[in-house]
């Protein structure tokens, strides 16, 4: 694994960074633990969790490793703005609420700062002023090594740029979904981050696992579209123009000898402005499979042909 510092910061990320969405539900202590001594064994360094993942239990898990010792040698990624606590999805990025989320994760993590802090998502009921000066304060106080944000469009992105800039503090990323089903991010949101210097990571690379090929004769029923918090948003990524892609990136492994993730990951690696891949794994061997994707080298003329078909408008 090859690491590179996150846009136009001093910040060295991973290519891959390991996402524990799933930490404390499908993926218990036992396989958390495999999953990052191997992640860390490939020269993996960069690992991605939010308040509201699995109500706390991601963020717990991961602090028993990190209390193991080895902090330095981690990049950890946090956010904070969606909790589930009440059952549903609650949105909060008001300046009190940011904080405090941010130190109950400190506390779950058991280190006394993040490298880098995000939030979670753009919330309309917040003044952008407001929030930002969450992201100022953290940085302020040593909690945040960085900050920057999640899911923003790329005018929103460039409106908390502008707010930030004032303050002399620089916007480091922004996490967004991006794979080749969902490409919906190369209109505005890839060029505002180049101008405004900010990285960005990538989650669902495998758009819900739709890119590995496994939905081509059905939905398995261990599957993510099948049950569960996610299916309805990986069901959304099934059928319509999506098939021709996934025909297509299927066709390009078999010409390559490899499997059909290795060549979604390879093509999303090397995009313009794409820092590092989330990728969240269930097991070691879902993520040897990841790990094999820094081996793959796409022929220019397959590269293209995947970037023709995926292409939006």
């Amino acid at each position: 694994m090859q690491s590179a510092n996150l846009g136009s910061s001093g910040l060295r990320v991973s290519d891959l960074t390991l996402g524990t969405m799933n930490w404390g539900d499908t993926v218990d202590e036992i396989f958390a633990e495999e999953i990052l001594r191997d992640f860390r064994e490939a020269g993996g360094t960069t690992i991605d969790t939010a308040y509201g993942y699995t109500d706390g239990a991601a963020e717990e898990m991961l602090g028993e490793f990190v209390a193991g010792g080895r902090r330095d040698e981690l990049v950890l990624v946090g956010k904070a703005g969606i909790s589930r606590t009440t059952g549903s999805r609650v949105v909060d990025t008001s300046r009190g609420t940011l904080l405090s989320q941010l130190d109950t994760s400190l506390r779950r993590l058991r280190t006394d700062h993040l490298d880098l802090w995000l939030v979670h998502t753009w919330a309309d009921d917040v003044p952008l002023a407001e929030t930002m000066s969450a992201l100022e304060h953290a940085l302020a106080t040593g909690r945040a090594r960085y900050v920057g944000v999640s899911n923003y469009s790329g005018w929103q992105l460039v409106a908390a740029h502008s707010i930030l800039q004032q303050a002399r503090i620089p916007l480091t990323a922004n996490e967004i979904e991006y794979s080749l089903v969902e490409r919906g991010a190369d209109a505005e949101v890839l060029p505002a981050a180049q101008h405004v210097g900010a990285g960005l990571l990538a989650w669902a690379p495998l758009g819900g696992g739709v890119l590995t090929g496994k939905y081509r004769r059905g939905v398995p029923a261990d599957s993510r579209a099948a049950s569960g918090r996610h299916s309805g948003w990986a069901a959304r990524r099934l059928g319509g123009t999506s098939d021709s892609i996934v025909d297509a990136v299927a066709t390009a492994a078999e010409g390559l000898s490899a499997s059909p993730a290795q060549i979604a990951l390879s093509w999303a690696r090397t995009r313009p402005g794409i820092s590092s891949l989330v990728v969240g794994v269930r097991n070691r061997s879902q993520l040897r499979t990841v790990l094999a994707s820094a081996e793959t080298q796409l022929p220019p003329q397959i590269a293209q042909a995947l970037d023709d078909v995926s292409r939006v408008g």
